[in-house]
């Protein structure tokens, strides 16, 4: 796979295009802001990671001015934007290119195949800092770990050379046939601290006491009852184990949507805890922490609206 197109230049998006070109692959960055994508096609993506701060020739263009070719679609918004970004591109559907997921909660991948095929779709997951730090630059050090896998059996076939190009890109990739539990136990992890970093405007560290805790602990053990109610399995220890490491470890970190909020943007509440409860309500399995965390976050997102509207 050699023409990549990658869709939303937020944080991720621009780190995956950086790295992806420099692997040697013909990389085209997709997103609305055309001030940012001019800045981009003329000066490159500035990347600052653990090898140090260099900038990054990437192709950059309006998704109405980009014909193909398009071997593989990388979605990279924000789930809230996620179906107006793929309709944006549905006319590279024709040449049949492979597209994935990584982004935060579910129903993305669903979304992808409505356009691409279930069986051109591979979703996954991601665990890697990254931060916007100007219009055209990106800054992560530390880890890159990536899971993903076919949205069905017969996707799966793709997973491989995708993971192959990812690894070339400096990402460490784990392919998985049972990528939907990784994708819900990632979901676990942002349900129990993202909607709670959004009301109480806190980083990880504000939430690492025993209130803290017993929400994030609640909200889990409700991510997991539902995800097994789907007929997935979850390494329960493991899930708890990562969600305590980012409040111990990670006392600094900003949530996404806290993030969103500050920046007074839409946040990922319905990919997210909203999904979980939508979800645990179709399967009969109670949610009322997630329900309450979904509609605390709702009533904010209103006021904010109503207040600039």
């Amino acid at each position: 796979m050699e023409n990549i197109v990658i869709v939303g230049a937020g944080a991720m998006g621009c780190l995956f295009a950086a790295r992806m070109s420099e692997a040697g692959a013909s990389v085209t960055l997709i997103d609305v802001d055309r001030a940012r994508l001019d800045a981009m096609a003329w000066d490159g993506v500035d990347l600052a990671d653990d090898n140090g701060l260099r900038t990054v020739k990437v192709r950059a263009s309006l998704a109405g001015d980009f014909d193909g070719p398009a071997d593989l679609v990388m979605l990279f918004t924000k789930g809230v934007h996620s179906a107006d970004a793929i309709a944006s591109v549905n006319h590279l559907a024709a040449q049949s290119p492979v597209a994935l997921t990584l982004q935060n909660g579910v129903g993305n991948a669903e979304l992808l195949a409505d356009t691409f095929g279930a069986d051109q779709v591979l979703m996954g997951t991601a665990h890697i800092p990254a931060d916007l730090t100007g219009p055209k630059s990106v800054e992560t050090h530390g880890f890159a770990h990536l899971h993903l896998g076919g949205f069905t059996a017969a996707a799966h076939a793709f997973a491989a050379p995708v993971a192959a190009l990812l690894e070339k890109s400096g990402f460490e990739t784990h392919v998985t046939a049972e990528i939907e539990s990784a994708v819900w136990e990632k979901l676990a992890l942002n349900a129990a601290l993202n909607a709670v970093a959004m009301i109480c405007e806190a980083p990880n560290g504000a939430m690492n006491n025993p209130a803290g805790r017993r929400i994030a602990a609640a909200v889990t053990d409700e991510t997991i009852a539902v995800a097994e109610a789907k007929g997935l399995r979850l390494d329960h220890e493991s899930v708890r184990a990562v969600i305590a490491r980012a409040l111990s470890d990670h006392p600094d970190h900003k949530a996404s949507m806290l993030q969103d909020r500050e920046a007074g943007r839409p946040t990922e509440i319905e990919s997210i805890n909203g999904a979980l409860a939508r979800e645990g309500a179709r399967l009969g399995v109670p949610t009322p922490v997630s329900e309450t965390l979904a509609d605390l976050v709702r009533i904010i997102e209103g006021k904010r609206r109503a207040q600039s509207g």
